[in-house]
């Protein structure tokens, strides 16, 4: 995205709405410094939390002779990365401007928390990745770029961090703006609709390019980073018109003759509210109106079609709903579902599998084996799944898959499982929410990997790294 397209966008972005973003980088490139400027400068701290932090930061000596607050201490929350200097957990923040509201992620750095980095960017519309100006591209921020082009995060931003420890040098920018560019390219990161990327200097311990364009960056013609988060369309907009409506059930809803008597009290028709069946879960993917044709998916039973005749959120009927909202919906058939089932569009569903072929970012200390036994989580529904191989994973030098018959911690891979029970899968690079997945230990209930739906290998002629 051009930085032109992105100023022209400052006149046009739609106030009050809600924008997800996380922060990635190598240990001490600055991360939680750089949130805590974002919400220093932008008036989002209470002024008695920073009256605390400017004492703590006092009582450590924290900026010498001259003073100062350590803005990192706004999200290091955890009394281990307050003694540390480091952070070990996602740490959520929320803020607001007069253009848009946020959800801040702040990742931690170190090699052993990549886990957290996939967490806390598998929901975000745009992650900033930081680079420290004086080590340039390292293999944790190969790491994390590719991370983020396996998650199809819809925005990067590459903030070139303490562009003030070398003297706000435009040649160290450009040297590191190319490496960036040449990995981006190689991993296919704003390229083929997978990602607008952006690279700004900024220093996040003085602000510039921070929230206000810095005149000490006079050859950077570009917004700032704060101007750049307010105006990038979040995913949920980019994707209401181009995905299919889908719907995971959590919950039926029949409340039947028992509670009859609160109907009374509530002044409802009580046949008609004994007579009440709905499904409540949340929209995933696409939009919903009255009167369209939709089909239930459900394990071990052909599609069934049926119509829309009602759409209820907080007690009141909605002509039309969109995702990401929780709402119950009625349908004119009676038909059997369960919690797991979907919900979908008519005719845009395929035929549910039990033959999984995925990608997985692998998060756990144990090894993933082939003839390992685990969980899948897809959706609202958990099934048993077997791990028939491990077809490869992936060198960070060169983004090539390679041989590899398990995955370690970390690693970023390709396997296929078999389920005990078929899944309406979808491929994750067109369905981002329903083709991803939880892979869990069946003994202790912890989260193994994080996976994403690929079709089959043989589909794919291409044998460098894609989904």
């Amino acid at each position: 995205m051009s930085t032109e397209t992105l100023a022209a966008g400052l006149e046009t972005a739609l106030p009050t709405t809600l924008f997800r973003f996380a922060t990635a980088g190598s240990v001490d490139d600055g991360k939680s410094t750089l949130v805590g400027r974002l919400l220093h400068d932008s008036k989002a701290i209470l002024a008695d939390t920073l009256d605390a932090v400017a004492r703590t930061s006092a009582d450590r000596g924290f900026g010498g002779e001259k003073g100062g607050i350590d803005l990192a201490l706004l999200t290091d929350g955890l009394r281990a990365e307050r003694e540390q200097g480091i952070t070990i957990d996602v740490a959520y923040r929320y803020f607001a401007t007069d253009r848009r509201s946020f959800i801040l992620a702040d990742c931690p750095g170190h090699v052993q928390y990549t886990k957290n980095t996939v967490t806390g960017a598998s929901t975000a519309d745009a992650v900033v990745v930081l680079i420290d100006a004086r080590k340039g591209v390292l293999e944790q921020t190969r790491r994390h770029l590719s991370v983020l082009q396996l998650l199809r995060v819809a925005h990067v931003i590459v903030a070139v961090n303490k562009i003030d420890l070398v003297d706000f040098s435009e040649q160290v920018f450009r040297d590191i703006e190319t490496d960036v560019q040449k990995v981006a390219r190689e991993l296919g990161l704003g390229s083929d609709g997978v990602a607008d990327l952006l690279v700004v200097p900024v220093s996040a311990l003085d602000g510039d390019n921070v929230v206000d364009r810095s005149e000490r960056t006079p050859w950077y013609t570009g917004p700032a980073l704060l101007e750049v988060l307010e105006t990038l369309p979040a995913a949920d907009e980019l994707e209401a018109e181009l995905e299919s409506f889908r719907f995971p059930v959590q919950l039926v809803i029949r409340p039947q003759g028992a509670l009859a008597p609160d109907a009374v009290a509530a002044g409802l028709d009580v046949e008609a509210y004994r007579d009440y069946r709905a499904y409540a879960g949340q929209i995933t993917e696409g939009s919903v109106k009255l009167g369209d044709e939709v089909s239930v998916i459900s394990p071990g039973h052909e599609p069934r079609t049926t119509t829309v005749v009602g759409i209820d959120f907080a007690g009141q009927s909605l002509e039309e709903a969109a995702a990401p909202q929780s709402v119950a919906v009625r349908l004119a058939d009676e038909i059997d579902i369960a919690r797991g089932d979907t919900i979908a569009a008519a005719g845009t569903v395929r035929e549910s599998t039990a033959d999984l072929y995925a990608s997985l970012a692998w998060l756990s200390p144990k090894p993933l084996r082939e003839g390992q036994k685990v969980l899948v989580k897809h959706g609202t529904r958990t099934v048993q799944a077997l791990v028939r191989n491990v077809t490869g994973k992936l060198d960070l030098a060169t983004f090539n898959v390679e041989p590899a018959s398990n995955l370690e911690l970390n690693d970023i891979g390709h396997a296929q499982l078999r389920l005990s029970a078929p899944l309406p899968l979808e491929n994750y690079l067109h369905h981002r929410r329903t083709g991803a997945f939880l892979v869990i230990d069946p003994i202790d209930g912890n989260t193994l990997a994080a996976g994403l739906v690929k079709d089959h290998p043989g589909d794919h002629e291409d044998e460098r790294y894609v989904i």
